[in-house]
């Protein structure tokens, strides 16, 4: 067959090393030699001896979405093998966490992640009267995080001097280190009368890095999810 489609462009390449890998912009590649964890459905094709089982529903078995507090099955993937994963196309990127590392992330960006992560759910501290980043998922630990983000992400240095301040819809995670509270950026009679819609806004201060996406969701969308 010839033709842009079976160009190098979109031509699925040849593993070069076990653990998770960047195929394209859209897609992570994850070559299995063990166990590893992913979001359930969002596996879109494999090859090799594999098998796939669902985590159970209990909290060490989910991630939090933020925006509704519903869980996010988890799957886990063992055998000797390849598999690709996505999820409504959105972008793929990849964080390496390394021992004393610590990644606060929101659960609707989890992709998938090496078994060699720990993870636990955590409130969100300030957050727990808005309807975004109520409950976030903090990994640590040693391995690779595959993320996933509507767009691409726009990393923020926090610092001392410079909290940054995040709309609860927007933020996908931040590193170590960064303590959150609320920020009210109007008044009550402000907002009765109608404002920007920009009320509230969560506040991260300290030394690190916060990551946000070009996008808030809206219950439209995060309904879908």
């Amino acid at each position: 067959m010839k033709g842009d489609l079976f160009s190098s462009r979109h031509m699925a390449q040849p593993a070069v090393a076990p653990g998770m890998t960047v195929e394209n912009a859209k897609c992570l590649r994850y070559t299995v030699n063990g166990e590893m964890l992913a979001r359930q459905g969002a596996m879109i094709a494999y090859r090799g001896n594999l098998q796939f089982e669902r985590k159970g529903q209990g909290v060490g078995g989910m991630l939090k979405r933020a925006v509704t507090g519903e869980g996010l099955p988890l799957m886990a993937v063992r055998g000797q093998g390849e598999a690709w994963f996505a999820h409504e196309a959105q972008n793929c990127f990849i964080v390496d966490v390394e021992p004393g590392d610590e990644f606060t992330v929101n659960g609707r960006n989890v992709l998938c992640f090496d078994a060699t992560l720990s993870y636990r759910i955590a409130t969100v501290k300030g957050a727990g009267i808005t309807g975004g980043g109520l409950f976030n998922s903090v990994f640590t630990g040693q391995g690779r995080l595959g993320l996933i983000c509507e767009g691409n992400p726009l990393v923020i240095p926090v610092s001392p001097q410079y909290p940054v301040y995040v709309d609860t819809d927007a933020i996908v995670g931040w590193t170590a280190g960064l303590q959150t509270t609320l920020h009210r950026s109007q008044s009550i009679g402000s907002m009765l009368r109608g404002g920007s819609g920009e009320a509230v806004q969560l506040v991260l201060q300290g030394e690190g890095y916060v990551v946000v996406r070009p996008s808030e969701a809206t219950p439209q969308k995060a309904g879908q999810h």
